[in-house]
């Protein structure tokens, strides 16, 4: 038996590298338009990344500007992330199918509207059509990511994927280092601007994505799409993700998110009935044939897990425990975002002459350390300690993402590389939800929910709340520890790809 499965992965191994080597020698791969594309990714990654910091240090005063809930201002995060997770296997197909510039530019139209919705949002609708232009903004934003991955693997020559990779990761460490300084001082007008901001950025990075981008890889002709695998997928990803993180965030009664639960998983077990038998499926399970490409995916999935909500513990523990307000409790995040920026280009580049069969678990192992030491912070930690921990997390996650993405990418054809752009995004995603829906009521599940608007509102510290600020403290600590012993996890699965 595993001599044949051995067989089958090397016929699928071959075929993909022929596909590789076709699609490297095509003319329309210039060493000109590897950095032009790279100019078109990086305004898309700089404008995500910066209104993802940004947000952070805003949301107190949309909480109390728009009379909405807590856990109404937990869903505008949370609904960006479900929309994106559930789109980005469908984006990266139909990429393949109908090009990455038609759809990367669609998505740069689709988020600078939502951004125009989510700025003009109304109190007497509290919060509700905040979250829907968060949700347009998801849809934006899983037709940039995918195919802004996609569109650098293809530009660069095979031996610079790495470099472009990494450079691309500059952005958007950089665009988080900037965002709680552009967050906080937008705020100061009106915290709309947060939003409003995007709108001539967005209509900029349209025009020159029109004007630059076009498609180096030639796409296969009558393709089709898999309509019944997207449907039973987006209903089966919605339905399951959507009802762990009721169980996290509750709106619902509990019987309505047990039965969206069991719908998710009826789609979901339908979905992996079905896609083998399609044709031209939306996922191709076939490339999960290739070892490198599933290991690397798994160990995104993991590392996802592991850190997803990292940075959310660490603003609340900041404005908490730490007595920092909003804006300085954004500001002192910077180490893991300096640390990301210098690491993450460079170990690209190192990728594209070792591989990530090292840089990869390297870079978690760091991670993981960071991880355990904030698993001991206390309210009395000096800054530079805390600051080591961060920059650990920040320069660990690094040096393995960078690798691990131009292992993925470069394991597959020209071809499908939107299909698989699309399942790593996905993948990412899908970590980044089940990291907050474990490790945040770890952390606050215990903490009076005035002790949270206390801490979420106005920051100062949990003064006024010392039995809350104790079981917060608890919390936290078991959170960075099962952070910890996931990331410790994802590890070893990297270890364990071939090389590359």
């Amino acid at each position: 038996m595993s001599s044949s499965h051995s067989s089958s992965s090397d016929v699928a191994t071959q075929s993909m590298q022929q596909d590789v080597v076709s699609a490297e020698s095509l003319p329309t791969h210039q060493n000109s338009y590897q950095w032009i594309a790279l100019s078109v990714t990086t305004v898309g990654a700089l404008l995500a990344s910066i209104q993802g910091s940004a947000l952070l240090i805003a949301l107190p005063n949309i909480l109390t500007d728009l009379h909405a809930t807590f856990f109404t201002i937990m869903w505008v995060l949370m609904g960006y992330l479900l929309i994106t997770t559930v789109l980005t296997p469908v984006v990266g197909r139909l990429g393949d199918i109908w090009g990455r510039k038609l759809l990367y530019n669609t998505g740069f139209a689709v988020f600078t509207l939502g951004s125009l919705v989510a700025g003009l949002a109304q109190p007497q609708l509290h919060g509700a059509d905040m979250i829907l232009g968060r949700v347009i903004q998801g849809v934006g934003g899983a037709l940039l990511m995918t195919n802004s991955t996609a569109i650098v693997t293809d530009a660069f020559r095979k031996g610079q994927v790495g470099l472009g990779l990494g450079v691309n990761q500059i952005a958007g460490a950089a665009g988080f280092l900037l965002g709680p300084i552009v967050g906080g001082l937008l705020t100061l007008f009106s915290w709309r601007w947060v939003f409003l901001i995007n709108v001539p950025l967005g209509i900029f990075g349209v025009l020159w994505g029109i004007w630059r981008l076009r498609e180096p890889v030639q796409l296969k002709e009558h393709q089709h799409i898999d309509w019944l695998g997207s449907i039973t997928l987006a209903i089966g990803l919605t339905g399951v993700l959507l009802a762990l993180t009721m169980l996290a965030f509750p709106l619902l009664p509990t019987a309505v998110t047990y039965t969206i639960l069991v719908i998710g998983v009826i789609s979901l077990v339908a979905f992996a009935i079905i896609e083998p038998r399609i044709k031209e499926p939306i996922v191709q399970l076939r490339l999960f044939q290739h070892r490198l490409f599933t290991l690397a995916n798994l160990s995104g999935l993991l590392n996802g897990i592991a850190r997803g909500a990292v940075l959310f513990l660490l603003i609340f523990f900041l404005q908490g425990p730490y007595g920092q307000d909003p804006f300085r409790a954004g500001l002192l995040l910077a180490p893991f975002g300096a640390a990301f920026l210098l690491i993450g280009p460079l170990s690209g580049r190192l990728s594209d002459r070792i591989g990530s069969r090292l840089l990869a678990p390297i870079g978690l192992a760091i991670s993981s350390l960071g991880l355990l030491g904030l698993a001991t912070v206390a309210p009395t930690t000096p800054y530079w300690l805390l600051a080591i921990y961060m920059a650990l997390m920040g320069g660990g996650s690094g040096f393995f993402a960078s690798p691990n993405t131009n292992a993925i990418m470069s394991s597959v054809s020209p071809q499908t590389r939107g299909a698989a752009a699309g399942i790593l995004s996905m993948l990412n995603n899908t970590g980044q939800m089940l990291s907050i829906v474990i490790v945040f009521p770890l952390a606050l599940s215990a903490v009076p929910i005035q002790a949270m608007m206390q801490v979420f509102i106005y920051g100062g510290g949990m003064s006024q709340f010392p039995t809350a600020l104790a079981l917060f403290m608890h919390g936290l600590h078991t959170a960075f520890l099962v952070s910890f012993a996931l990331s410790l996890l994802a590890m070893v699965v990297a270890a364990l790809r071939p090389a590359h």
